[in-house]
């Protein structure tokens, strides 16, 4: 937080290298709050009572003990503490020098509630959030009331809150009583020399504007996860996180191309910060017992989620919604570079896949199917595409889907830029001019949405089933925007208004909502798909992308992909191969970056074993769409960290370089070109996949199989699997063979779900001697074939 010296002092965090000196910074570096709760400078509001309170409505008011810093100095030592001071206005009759505030708290479910106050006049109250899936959280009335000495009390099946009325805390618990978290008040700094910014706000002198520090003991042992697409440690403990959308260039550093301003602790909650303005997160950095959330917002607007895992991720999708069910062709392998340039080279990729028998069902133009590279005008070059309606419909007789790159940004050279100016479709400075060289969709303004998507549609007409929803992170932060608020407000929304937009049009024209995105916010997970940005070709940058993925999927994202070999250069051909089990092994599978990504560009042993993992995914299709399905019903990752289905495993919560594919396939990439890799196993009997051995609970150093990947199934699971097709539309449904891995139990069961069907279904099987038979087949056209994997 602050760092004393000599009577000065000076910010902890962590600037670009590039930005050079601490007083110079970069277009849309992101907003760190925190330095706004180190300001001599600045006034200090901090929670101290329950001034009223009533229990039917839940609301009441606290009153705020105003404060500033003061210095103290002992044995050449220099500190700063928050010290109560009087009011500075004139006149002061007109003002509170402690301003008594609203505070509310309403309940959601019977595992989730929303905490509300507020540091002034608040307009449009009930203006619906794009955040939440309905514009509103929806009203739970399972809660029961209870007045205690000195506070209050509310309590469901699942935990609760106590509400204490001087000094004002607020605490949680579980069901069983057990502390979750509490509020940290002014007093309890008096435990410790350590000077904590309590639950507070700040007003800046600088413009009189405000922001929430909402702050809350973290207990020993407590992990925190989540927070978007992030790069470093997936544990947060300890860490300050930055919640601001950047284009990270790369999946290394501390930038995100993806925040997402949730989190969950291991302690049995989660948070939803309820705003669109940029937050700091200091999870124990500063004092190893405090999280503290710096919000931008003027208001704190807080929601808590309480429960393991799977509830704690199926109450905040509730919420910010659910994902819609991707098409079945989404699932297949997505070929692409940077960059197809023609409808020769589209057609001869797609020629060589089938040639080569490498499956494949998506054929993506990056940034070079306009007349010229890079210049977005939802054009196809007339030079180099001779007929792309035909090519399209002629790639589809193949059974291939064609995806194509584009960006909200205009460049003044672009045909469209006039007309983008025109009719007052961009993003505007203070003066009403643009704030950068290029014009910037302002995809809060209605107009700016209805020609944008009038474009997109154009493109959707023509055959084109999925548009690549590229940049969006550099949405103008000082821009003046047609919703009336700035870009402080703005700047994360906007990757959330881009994604909807795409999503919803290229619903309406070809009834599948899905997206190739790169950037997000809360509630974009709505829309899937996305992406994890520019990788390196590195073996670091490989294990940052699974961290990225498994952080991803903590924080509300069923679904979620990478670059398979990294993007910068042509990837290291050991790297590749390494790599590309991983990429088969998620939700959807993307070769894309610097070429040649085509494997037979690599050589005919690299394209063989580049096909056997392919193949893999393929033949697992029925077990991939079937834990897809539940994702979108459970609000569940596919990329799974091991503590979302072990919680009761301590181990499992301290592994990321593994991860769960789905709910039943263990999964630990090789990130070094050595083998064999040590691999932790959650409680049970795990079974290789490749190689048939079975391991017990605990670290085991495994070799790869064939593959070049450690792959394991838990005994007594059933994963289902399809004959080999070069394409999804080619696959056979009629026939599904069971493999059984293990025999266990003498009843056991499997989800199938088949394309186009309304829910999964369950196929029971029972013992038959050495084997098993199917007891309960619901899907009378589906012939089931059994096999014993031992």
């Amino acid at each position: 937080m602050l760092i004393f010296l000599a009577g000065s002092w000076q910010s902890n965090a962590q600037m670009p290298y590039a930005s050079g000196a601490s007083n110079q910074y970069l277009l849309n570096q992101p907003i760190d709050i925190s330095e706004d709760f180190m300001n001599f400078t600045n006034t200090y509001f901090v929670a101290d009572q329950l001034n009223s309170f009533d229990p039917q409505t839940g609301s009441g008011q606290v009153t705020w003990k105003r404060h500033v810093y003061q210095t103290r100095q002992a044995f050449n030592n220099m500190l700063a503490f928050l010290q109560p001071v009087n009011g500075n206005e004139f006149p002061g009759v007109e003002y509170e020098a402690d301003p008594t505030l609203p505070f509310s708290i309403e309940f959601v479910s019977p595992k989730a509630f929303r905490i509300q106050m507020k540091t002034g006049k608040e307009l449009n109250e009930d203006e619906p959030s794009l955040m939440l899936v309905d514009g509103f959280a929806p009203k739970d009335d399972s809660w029961e009331y209870s007045k205690m000495e000195g506070g209050h009390q509310y309590k469901s099946e699942f935990g609760v809150v106590i509400i204490r009325e001087n000094p004002w805390h607020l605490e949680i618990y579980d069901a069983d009583g057990k502390l979750l978290t509490k509020t940290l008040n002014r007093e309890d700094n008096d435990v410790t020399y350590t000077p904590i910014m309590p639950f507070s706000y700040v007003r800046r002198s600088s413009d009189y504007s405000r922001s929430m520090s909402a702050t809350f003991s973290l207990s020993p042992g407590e992990k925190i996860f989540g927070c978007g697409e992030s790069f470093k440690g997936l544990n947060k403990r300890g860490q300050k996180v930055v919640l601001w959308t950047d284009d990270a260039n790369g999946v290394q550093n501390e930038s995100m191309y993806k925040p997402i301003p949730f989190f969950m602790s291991s302690r049995g909650y989660g948070m939803f910060m309820h705003t669109s303005t940029p937050i700091t997160c200091d999870f124990g950095k500063y004092y190893n017992a405090a999280t503290n959330l710096m919000i931008g917002d003027e208001k704190l607007d807080l929601f808590v989620f309480l429960g393991e895992p799977k509830d704690i991720l199926d109450e905040y999708t509730n919420l910010t919604g659910k994902p819609s069910m991707p098409p079945l062709w989404s699932f297949g392998l997505w070929m692409s570079r940077i960059t197809y340039f023609s409808e020769e080279d589209g057609r001869q990729v797609a020629n060589q896949l089938r040639e080569n028998k490498i499956p494949s069902d998506v054929i993506h133009f990056d940034t070079g199917w306009f007349e010229n590279d890079w210049r977005c005008d939802y054009q196809f070059s007339k030079s180099r595409f001779d007929d792309p309606v035909d090519m399209i419909s002629d790639l589809k007789e193949q059974g291939f889907q064609t995806c194509l790159w584009q960006l909200p940004y205009f460049v003044p050279k672009n045909e469209l830029f006039q007309e983008i100016l025109d009719k007052g479709l961009f993003v505007k400075n203070a003066k009403g001019n643009l704030p950068y060289e290029d014009a910037v969709l302002d995809f809060s303004n209605p107009a700016t949405v209805d020609w944008y998507q009038e474009k997109i549609a154009g493109l959707l007409k023509q055959g084109v089933s999925v548009i690549k929803v590229d940049f969006g992170e550099a949405a103008p932060a000082s821009g003046i925007y047609a919703s009336g608020k700035t870009g402080f407000y703005e700047h994360n929304l906007y990757p959330l208004r881009y994604n909807k937009a795409v999503a919803e049009i290229t619903k309406e024209v070809t009834g599948d909502a899905i997206i190739w995105a790169r950037s997000t916010w809360a509630g974009s997970q709505r829309y899937p798909l996305h992406w994890g940005g520019d990788a390196a070709n590195t073996n670091t940058a490989m294990a940052g992308t699974l961290r990225a993925g498994l952080s991803m999927g903590l924080s509300g994202f069923s679904f979620w992909s990478h670059d398979i070999g990294g993007f910068v250069l042509k990837t290291p051909e050991e790297l590749y191969r390494r790599w590309t089990p991983f990429g088969m092994l998620t939700s959807h599978s993307r070769t894309h970056g610097a070429p040649p990504k085509e494997p037979w560009e690599y050589g005919k042993d690299f394209q063989d074993e580049f096909r056997k993992s392919v193949n893999l995914k393929y033949t697992l299709m029925p077990y991939i769409i079937a834990q897809a399905k539940e994702c979108t019903e459970k609000g569940l990752p596919m990329m799974r960290a091991l503590f979302v289905e072990y919680p009761d495993d301590a181990g499992s919560w301290l592994v990321d370089n593994e991860y769960l594919f789905g709910s039943d396939i263990l999964v630990a990439p090789l990130f070094e070109e050595i083998a064999p890799r040590d691999v932790y196993l959650p409680d049970g009997e795990w079974i290789d996949y490749q190689t048939g051995e079975t391991y017990t609970k605990g670290w085991h150093t495994i070799a790869p199989g064939e593959l070049p990947v450690v792959m394991l199934v838990k005994k007594g699971t059933v994963i289902p699997h399809i004959k080999l097709a070069q394409s999804t539309k080619d696959m056979d449904w009629s026939t599904i063979e069971l493999k059984v891995f293990g025999k266990s139990a003498e009843r056991i069961q499997t989800k199938l779900y088949l394309p186009n069907e309304d829910s999964i279904k369950a196929i029971a099987l029972k013992r038959d001697g050495d084997t098993y038979k199917v007891a309960e087949n619901p899907y009378l056209n589906v012939k089931f074939k059994i096999s014993l994997v031992e």
